[in-house]
């Protein structure tokens, strides 16, 4: 292995500690998505104990391997660490920027194709292809159901289903 293959892998090893310590008793973590449930437990399926929305401040309680108890007034329960992060996301609001829930748009809003003026550039920027490709993903992105997404990862042991 080349002196820089071992360098490169001893950082990528000296950072996985910080990045499993980096939620502590005592800190705090925010959400990053439209609508994070707490859970009753530590489990992904836990009965939902209550809801919380985005960058909302969370006080973490308990750490429990990759999940955090935490709490947001008297919202109290368990959280996968993937769910929240460390530094709190920028306040976004309406299409630009989501979050809001895809049940707060119109079925005009969310159907709306690649706008005009990003396919004309890719055409004078020579990107006819990728303007193509984007549609393409789109259109496969669209036929994934948030039910496949969850059997996937529960199937892989990805995500909270580890």
């Amino acid at each position: 292995m080349s002196r820089k293959a071992l360098v490169i892998s001893a950082l990528m090893l000296a950072a996985v500690p910080a990045a499993l310590a980096a939620f502590a008793v005592g800190g705090t973590a925010f959400t990053k998505r439209v609508k994070t449930d707490l859970l009753s437990d530590s489990k992904p399926f836990a009965p939902v104990s209550a809801e919380v929305g985005y960058s909302r401040k969370l006080r973490i309680d308990q750490v429990r391997g990759m999940w955090l108890h935490v709490q947001d007034g008297p919202n109290v329960g368990w959280v996968f660490s993937g769910n929240v992060a460390e530094e709190k996301p920028t306040d976004t609001k309406g299409m630009d920027g989501l979050p809001i829930g895809a049940s707060k748009t119109s079925a005009t809003a969310a159907a709306r194709p690649l706008a005009p003026a990003a396919e004309q550039y890719g055409d004078r920027k020579g990107l006819a292809q990728a303007t193509s490709d984007v549609m393409w993903l789109e259109g496969q992105s669209d036929a994934v159901t948030p039910d496949q997404v969850d059997e996937f990862l529960k199937s892989n042991q990805k995500g909270e289903f580890q």
